[in-house]
């Protein structure tokens, strides 16, 4: 089983990171900005390469460039454990949920170079 972390985007609260470490201890859960990632404003390509060489799934609501991105990322021979976007009108009990959920669930590599719009 591969294992993977969550790398959650700059422009969600923090109440995100804070409920998952409630509920997640098997997994690392880091924001952007935090020690060892990347910094506040980093360009969205910038942080797949990270995301790819240290093994994290991020976590966004970036809905309207993110696919553009993941296409050039792949495009360049890159590849990442995968993106978790918010759907519109989204709740974030349902958010928090789908994302526990899918860590406690998933095998790892089901997400490998997708989106995968969340609330599912």
């Amino acid at each position: 089983m591969l294992k993977f972390n969550y790398l959650i985007d700059e422009n969600l609260p923090p109440i995100y990171k804070q409920q998952l470490k409630l509920y997640l201890s098997n997994i690392e859960i880091i924001a952007i900005g935090d020690p060892n990632t990347p910094k506040k404003g980093t360009k969205d390509p910038e942080i797949l390469i990270w995301c790819e060489k240290n093994n994290f799934i991020l976590v966004t609501n970036n809905r309207a460039s993110m696919p553009l991105h993941l296409k050039e990322h792949l495009t360049q021979g890159h590849h990442l454990p995968g993106i978790f976007v918010f759907r519109p009108q989204s709740k974030i009990g349902e958010i928090i949920n789908d994302l526990v959920l899918i860590a406690s669930a998933s095998q790892g590599n089901e997400y490998v170079d997708m989106i995968t719009y969340i609330p599912l």
